[in-house]
């Protein structure tokens, strides 16, 4: 670790200053090598997770890990580009929001972004004081010094420690050690193939090892910053210490362990407020399988995984949706709980609850989909509330609202004050209510006052995760009380003074999202998907059609 910090020492200033055109090549290289890997880190990820090859549950690990990887470097790629050919960055349609700050069009950014997610959008809120033509902050400074950033990566999602690299690198100039967490450890030989330029130019290092080798890197010498994925638990060890009373005081008085400046991605218990609202049954049954796949992807160790739902108590078809995710979770196979610890954190929130709905047996090596319906709002002891569960439970409660305008009003004050972590949330809302001025206004309203870094109009929100738009908790979160993190990665546009991005998206869509949980084709959509994002391959746009459409 001593060797590689100091290699990347000598070449953190050379990095800094690299001319755009050499900047260009890196960027490409690395696209390029990870296309080279991408079929050996799915099977790679498939063996250690326990995934039968030819499955739908394969088809999520080539989404989560080529095809989003190489999405965000296919669009750096184009930024720069842009830079060097015009000083800027591409930029969307600018507007306001609903209190006057500035509003950007961050997807789609291409043709390909279109062709392959044709009913998505999405924009970007900037803080108040922000301005759009402040952006790629980084390549307006005449002599940057260089800075090496430790990157700590996540063992969850194999994006993660790739894009958190690409986004030190290329949107802040600083050279980065990735120390791979163990759990995905595997992955770190193939990130080292597929970088080998940036590596050889001392751009990069990949090292390896657990939770005391973190702790060396964080308080070494030749280390500036550091970047963390994981949990709150492990931020505010490193950050502060470990658990217990010096812990405590040092967070009392604001007086961090680790004296550098750190970013975080970070947990969150994610919630789908669901508007009442008239709803057909199609729009439901939609729904209801988008929202359960928003709990069974990746074996629900995502960040983003939806955790709790929100409806109104007196709207009637709220038993019906219930009922409907509860029917498609019946009929998901149960997946291998291969991320350490989530046994006794199901046992934990499972425990005190007799009317908890488990479906599908509980195996050696699986944990049951589980329901707890019915939560009480105004509980304060609720650790479904406050508790990020990081395995296969799904939370449920109602409040008392009266027309969707007023449920909408309650449901942001509830999730914003009750519910922990700032990270994204989901609002499901039907075509009928937003017919109605008032409630359409209302809806505008939430999407700038829920404090969470993403939100997604009728679409699971993780999506937010995949498509190049800036990602990371609200910046309303600061320590001691960090919730889901500072700082946003990605950010493919280099947008500055970021607040959020808000999804939007249709009530329902043909062919269904990649993330519905009754997608058949999804080990059929990865391959051909990856090498369009890979090189503009559009001769596979008629596989991935065909395959989308049979989903």
């Amino acid at each position: 670790m001593d060797a590689a910090l100091a290699r990347l020492r000598e070449g953190a200033t050379a990095f800094a200053r690299l001319p755009l055109s050499q900047r260009v090549s890196l960027a490409r290289s690395m696209r390029d090598g990870y296309a080279r890997i991408a079929s050996g880190s799915v099977e790679a990820a498939c063996a250690a997770k326990g995934i039968r090859q030819g499955t739908p549950a394969a088809g999520e690990e080539w989404l989560s890990g080529p095809v989003v990887t190489l999405t965000h470097l296919r669009q750096w790629l184009q930024t720069l580009r842009s830079i060097a050919r015009s000083g800027t960055t591409p930029m969307g349609r600018i507007g306001e929001t609903i209190d006057g700050r500035p509003r950007v069009q961050a997807y789609p950014r291409s043709a390909l972004d279109r062709a392959v997610s044709p009913s998505l959008s999405a924009e970007v809120h900037l803080q108040a004081g922000a301005r759009v033509e402040e952006r790629a902050r980084f390549y307006r400074e005449e002599h940057p010094d260089g800075r090496v950033v430790l990157v700590l990566g996540a063992g969850n999602v194999n994006a993660i420690p790739p894009l958190d690299v690409a986004t030190k690198l290329f949107n802040e100039g600083k050279v980065c050690v990735l120390k791979m967490h163990p759990v995905n450890a595997y992955l770190g030989p193939l990130l080292e193939e597929a970088f080998r330029d940036a590596i050889r130019q001392r751009f990069l290092a990949v090292v390896y090892g657990g939770a005391e080798e973190g702790a060396y890197l964080a308080f070494h010498r030749d280390v500036d910053e550091v970047h963390l994925t994981g949990s709150e638990r492990t931020y505010d060890a490193l950050v502060f210490g470990p658990p217990g009373p010096d812990q405590d005081r040092r967070k009392a008085l604001r007086r961090p362990l680790l004296d550098k400046p750190v970013t975080s991605e970070l947990g969150n218990v994610s919630p789908v407020i669901v508007v009442p609202g008239r709803y057909s049954d199609r729009q439901l049954r939609w729904q209801a399988d988008h929202i359960a796949g928003g709990v069974t992807n990746n074996a629900s160790f995502n960040c983003n995984a939806n955790k709790l739902i929100v409806t109104g108590r007196s709207w009637s078809q709220g038993r019906e949706l219930l009922s409907g995710i509860e029917a498609v979770l019946s009929e998901t196979p149960v997946r291998r709980a291969y991320y350490p610890g989530a046994a006794d954190r199901f046992s934990s929130l499972v425990a005190g609850h007799p009317g908890a709905i488990l479906l599908g047996a509980r195996g050696k090596e699986g944990l049951p989909w589980t329901i707890l319906p019915d939560l009480d709002p105004r509980s304060e002891e609720e650790a479904a509330f406050r508790t990020e569960p990081f395995c296969s439970v799904l939370s449920q409660t109602s409040l008392e609202a009266g027309d969707a305008e007023a449920f909408l009003a309650e449901a942001v004050r509830f999730v914003n004050e009750r519910v922990w972590g700032t990270l994204s949330a989901t609002v499901v809302i039907s075509p009928q209510s937003l017919r109605d001025p008032l409630t359409a206004r209302a809806l505008e309203r939430a999407l700038v006052d829920l404090r969470y870094g993403t939100v997604a109009v009728n679409l699971w929100a993780g999506w937010g995760f995949g498509i190049g738009t800036p990602w990371g908790g609200h910046p309303s979160s600061a320590p001691p009380e960090i919730q889901s993190g500072h700082g946003f990665v990605h950010n493919t546009g280099m947008l500055e003074g970021v607040e959020k991005t808000v999804l939007r998206h249709p009530i329902t869509s043909f062919p269904k999202p990649v993330t519905s949980a009754s997608h058949r084709t999804l080990h059929q959509i990865g391959p051909p998907l990856t090498a369009l994002q890979a090189g503009g391959d559009w001769l596979r746009l008629p596989q991935l059609l065909a395959a989308a459409l049979r989903g």
